[in-house]
């Protein structure tokens, strides 16, 4: 993760030198915005690989993480304003049943020793108590601002882990660059910042519940790109998955 971190600032830094974007106007909101990264890239990517190199399938820790917007659900209503209806109650449960099915019916959840439960547990309070934060405290910072903080304290916090626990050699390949570029401009800056930007601007509930779409949407694309199976039940997943997103996410019309 610390070679990803520093990819990410090494990018991002010239490009703040050079636009000077504004900064944080007061300590706090520095601290809200280093907090949040700390929660998604130390935290939760550090307890969510932990669970995997434990030997926690990536069943067992999606399954797990699938809980993030009902605990999210259940915790906004008592932070703000946002209200949780009965719809979209049913449309979270929905959502959750499909990747659950998904999960389960392609690759199935294996069991697994407390160690696996406990890291995939600390994953998903992790990522949810980032989500409501960000929701709650989260103000709207320019996207190379947000990005460069969040993954130098991601890079500050993970580099010293990684000196202690791995043996710092990377071999070099066309695959592994290719995937490195990936995480870096994929994953790191493009879908973070429109997470981020997501849950500003939106419900934090309807932004979470967009999460049970990963699980039917990554076999689809295993399926079609690896030619890895899609047994019946997962497509039956799918469709549950996306009507209950879809109970979440519509407007209520009058």
């Amino acid at each position: 993760m610390s070679l990803r971190y520093v990819c990410v600032v090494i990018l991002l830094l010239p490009l703040c030198l050079h636009l000077r974007p504004a900064l944080p106007n007061s300590p706090a909101q520095w601290l809200h915005l280093a907090f949040v990264g700390f929660l998604i890239q130390v935290v939760y990517f550090g307890t969510a690989w932990t669970a995997f190199e434990l030997g926690g399938s990536a069943g067992t820790v999606a399954l797990v993480t699938s809980l993030q917007p009902l605990l999210v659900a259940i915790a906004m209503p008592m932070l703000s304003s946002e209200r949780v209806s009965a719809r979209h109650w049913c449309g979270l449960l929905l959502g959750f049943t499909g990747a659950a099915i998904v999960i389960v019916g392609n690759e199935g959840v294996h069991g697994v020793s407390a160690q696996v439960f406990v890291f995939s547990v600390a994953a998903l309070l992790a990522f949810s108590l980032a989500t409501v934060w960000e929701k709650r405290f989260g103000v709207a910072h320019h996207p190379l601002t947000s990005n460069t903080v969040q993954y130098v304290v991601g890079f500050a916090f993970t580099l010293p882990l990684a000196w202690f626990v791995e043996d710092m050699h990377v071999t070099v390949t066309v695959p592994f660059v290719l995937a490195l570029a990936y995480l870096v401009i994929g994953n790191s800056i493009l879908a973070i910042s429109l997470l981020l930007m997501m849950i500003r601007q939106g419900d934090a509930t309807r932004v979470s519940a967009s999460f049970f779409l990963v699980p039917p949407l990554t076999a689809v694309i295993a399926w079609w790109v690896l030619d890895e199976r899609m047994l019946p039940l997962a497509w039956a997943g799918m469709v549950i998955a996306a009507v209950g997103v879809w109970l979440v996410t519509r407007r209520a019309t009058l």
